[in-house]
């Protein structure tokens, strides 16, 4: 499941239907790392997304 579709910028919003277990940044994807000891690959991401104003 992608977690971005919640979220409000319009930014991580274009990639809400990308096939990959996104999750905004925050204290939920690193406890579920720890729990599933798991890596953390971080995607600062590039995307130009103009903002208004």
């Amino acid at each position: 499941m992608n977690h971005l579709t919640e979220e409000s910028s319009p930014c991580l919003l274009e990639h809400k239907n990308n096939p990959a277990d996104w999750y905004p940044w925050g204290a939920e994807p690193l406890q579920k790392a720890a729990e599933e000891d798991k890596m953390i690959i971080i995607s600062i991401g590039y995307s130009e997304c103009d903002l208004p104003v």
